[in-house]
């Protein structure tokens, strides 16, 4: 098997976990979050929802400027719905499907580099970029599914059962 297959299957076994967390997310909470120091759960949403199209941008793009001179940085989609949180989740999970299933390994061995204000803060080859993002979506999966327990939300099983969800 070849890295363009592995983070496929990957992705194809990840995605549907996510939008299960997804699905359950209350709707009219945007703003909410656990604490002070926390990111908001709307914000945290989007972020689950959007992060597989981080694969695409690894794969398709050379670099990516959080804060590019000059210039806006990425506008997230709108994810005030339930349904368009879903969506741009299937979207993320298909742009990300797509890029993976139209490169190569030779190419995923290539750099790939993170700036900001134009600066290089990280360059890695683009399969680590694409391993670090599979594990930065189960951390950040792993805390809505806190932000849901603590809004009353039945939490998905992902990994294993929940409390509320005991088929796996």
């Amino acid at each position: 098997m070849n890295w363009t297959e592995f983070f496929a299957a990957q992705l194809e076994r990840e995605a549907p976990l996510s939008r299960k967390a997804l699905e359950r997310v209350p709707e009219g909470r945007p703003d909410w979050k656990p604490h002070d120091k926390s990111m908001p759960l709307g914000y945290l949403s989007q972020l689950v929802a959007t992060m597989p199209s981080w694969i695409a941008m690894a794969v398709l793009q050379d670099e990516l400027d959080l804060n590019p001179p000059g210039g806006s940085g990425y506008e997230p989609p709108a994810t005030d719905t339930s349904a368009k949180l879903l969506a741009a989740g299937d979207e993320a999970a298909a742009k990300g499907l797509l890029a993976l299933r139209q490169t190569t390994d030779q190419h995923l061995g290539t750099p790939w580099k993170l700036l900001v204000g134009g600066h290089v803060v990280m360059e890695k080859p683009r399969y680590e970029v694409i391993a670090d993002t599979f594990t930065h979506l189960a951390h950040h999966r792993g805390q809505l599914t806190v932000y849901l327990r603590l809004n009353g939300a039945a939490v998905p099983s992902i990994y294993g059962p929940s409390a509320d969800d005991a088929s796996f």
